[in-house]
């Protein structure tokens, strides 16, 4: 496994708002630069077959206003599909609809960075949790994303991941995760108290604390 703490100082994260037809929403945005180029980083994170190796398996139609279905999570509609910097979809779980942007930027010849944004209504879990609630969950996907282009050729191994999850390593991660998302919430400009009692639920809800 990468480094925990190696692995959450690379990421940025950030958080804004919009207001949207039903009302105000947060912006959550994460992002990491990895060593590969634009083309083979696009294939990673719109191919099913690499799909499944860092993240979940996906079935549907990959193809702009295609539905899409990751085993076990979110579903939706891809709404847009720039090839090779960008696309855009729905992300549908648990009856409730909000919306992720991904883009791709070139940093150097072989260096690119993966951005995703997630645009949610503010709602009880927000506010029982903050972003910590999807951070955390982002934070895995991008740790899975730089285990997967570390070693492109390796298989998804499940058992491992739910032993490493289950590990002080693993649980260090979700600290570390639950923690930078509290402090960008005080950076966008929340009380702090509130942000880290935030981070304190969202750390205890991932790891069964």
């Amino acid at each position: 496994m990468i480094d925990a703490k190696e692995q959450i100082s690379d990421v940025r994260r950030r958080l804004g708002t919009r207001v949207l037809e039903a009302g105000e929403a947060r912006v959550l945005t994460i992002s990491q630069a990895y060593d590969t180029d634009l083309e083979d980083l696009w294939d990673v994170v719109t191919s099913p077959e690499r799909i499944e190796r860092w993240f979940l398996p996906v079935s549907g139609e990959l193809r702009e206003g295609g539905k899409y279905q990751l085993e076990g999570n979110a579903g939706g509609t891809i709404t847009s599909c720039e090839r090779p910097r960008a696309y855009a979809a729905t992300w549908e779980f648990g009856g409730q609809v909000s919306w992720i942007e991904v883009r791709l930027v070139e940093e150097g010849p072989h260096r690119t960075r993966f951005e995703l944004t997630h645009i949610a209504h503010v709602d009880d879990h927000w506010n029982q949790f903050g972003p910590g609630a999807a951070g955390v969950g982002w934070d895995s996907g991008l740790l899975g994303l730089a285990m997967h282009l570390s070693a492109p050729d390796a298989p998804r191994d499940n058992d491992a991941i739910m032993a490493w999850m289950g590990s002080e390593d693993g649980k260090l991660f979700m600290r570390l995760s639950s923690d930078a998302w509290g402090e960008a919430d005080i950076a966008a400009g929340e009380d702090p108290e509130t942000a880290r009692a935030r981070a304190a639920a969202t750390y205890s809800a991932y790891t069964g604390g």
